[in-house]
C-alpha cells in the first residue's frame, strides 16, 4: 500500500488582497479552490475512460500511477485553458473594457491643449 501524502492545511502567510471588498476576494478564492478541484476531476475521469478505451482494468492504484503522454497532456492543457477562460469570462471581459477605455482617452497633451483651449 503506497503512503498517503499529508498536505498543508493552511496557507501561511497573509492572505492577498486583490479588490476593495474582502468578500470579492473570498469568493474568488473559493471559486478558484473549486475550479483546481474540478480540473482535478476532469483529469481523473479522463484517466479512467483511456484506461477503459484499451480494455485495461482500473484500480485507485494504476489511476495515480498513470502517466499521460505529451498529446494528452496538451489535450487536457487546452480544456483547462478553455475551462478557466469560461470560469474567469467576467473577469476577462472587466479587464477587456479597462483596457478599451485606456486606449479611448486622451493623451496627456491632448488633454492640456483641450483645457488651454477653454480658458
Amino acid at each position: 500500500m503506497s503512503e498517503r501524502i499529508e498536505l498543508q492545511k493552511k496557507a501561511r502567510g497573509l492572505r492577498p488582497e486583490y479588490f476593495a471588498d474582502p468578500a470579492i476576494d473570498k469568493v474568488l478564492s473559493i471559486t478558484m479552490a473549486l475550479a483546481g478541484e474540478t480540473a482535478v476531476l476532469h483529469d481523473r475521469l479522463d484517466t479512467i475512460e483511456r484506461l477503459l478505451e484499451a480494455g485495461k482494468p482500473f484500480t485507485r492504484a494504476t489511476i495515480d500511477a498513470y502517466v499521460p503522454d505529451e498529446i494528452i497532456r496538451t489535450d487536457r492543457d487546452a480544456w483547462r485553458e478553455s475551462f478557466l477562460d469560461n470560469v474567469l469570462r467576467i473577469v476577462h471581459q472587466e479587464r477587456e473594457e479597462l483596457a478599451k477605455r485606456a486606449t479611448d482617452t486622451q493623451t496627456y497633451e491632448e488633454a492640456i491643449a483641450l483645457v488651454e483651449n477653454e480658458v
